[in-house]
């Protein structure tokens, strides 16, 4: 299977317009936050971990399962930070995941958070787009930007284009953090309902 990765510039192009960067619509609204930053409103933890608030920051303590959204979305923009704590760290970010699976969603869509593939794209435990990113540092924050509409999605690192994916199969589901008993944190999570 090919994976549509932008590299061209008219389709960069088709892109920007059907996705404009910058992370704000015409009218400069339509954002919700989905983290308040002092507590877990709006989330469940599934299966053994521990997330918790404070700072401003959603922290990743530990176990093996993740913390998912109460609502489901179908299309949207997601913007969030986060940093690994530890060398060697590992998580994602699942989105238009379903409920089942164990420790985590089995056919979810996620965005790879792992050390060495950060960035990368992943159905159930397959890679579909490999991370087109540098490397992040442990204890550095990155900018993750995903777009998601129809069957296409599309993922901006610190607001670059890292891949450009039109093949979805999931039309509905969760959002959600995944745990791998690495130690995480997050913030400024929001999302753009379409």
């Amino acid at each position: 299977m090919q994976i549509p990765v932008l590299k061209r510039l008219p389709i960069l192009a088709a892109a920007l317009i059907l996705f404009p960067a910058g992370g704000h619509s015409a009218d400069g609204g339509g954002w919700e936050p989905l983290f308040n930053g002092r507590d877990l409103s709006g989330w469940t933890a599934v299966h053994d971990v521990t997330f918790e608030a404070g700072d401003g920051c959603l922290r990743l303590v530990k176990g093996m399962g993740w913390l998912r959204s109460e609502r489901q979305f179908r299309d949207f923009v997601l913007e969030f930070e986060w940093r690994g704590l530890d060398g060697r760290y590992d998580s994602g970010v699942f989105f238009r995941a379903g409920a089942e699976g164990k420790p985590w969603p089995t056919d979810g869509w996620q965005v790879n958070l792992r050390h060495d593939m950060a960035g990368g794209l992943v159905k159930g435990y397959t890679t579909i787009a490999p991370a087109q990113t540098p490397s992040v540092a442990p204890n550095e924050w990155c900018r993750f930007r995903l777009e998601v509409k129809g069957t296409r999605a599309v993922l901006r690192v610190n607001d670059e284009l890292a891949w450009d994916y039109d093949q979805l199969d999931a039309d509905i589901g969760y959002l959600g953090i995944q745990a791998e008993n690495h130690a995480f944190e997050f913030r400024n999570l929001r999302l753009r309902a379409w």
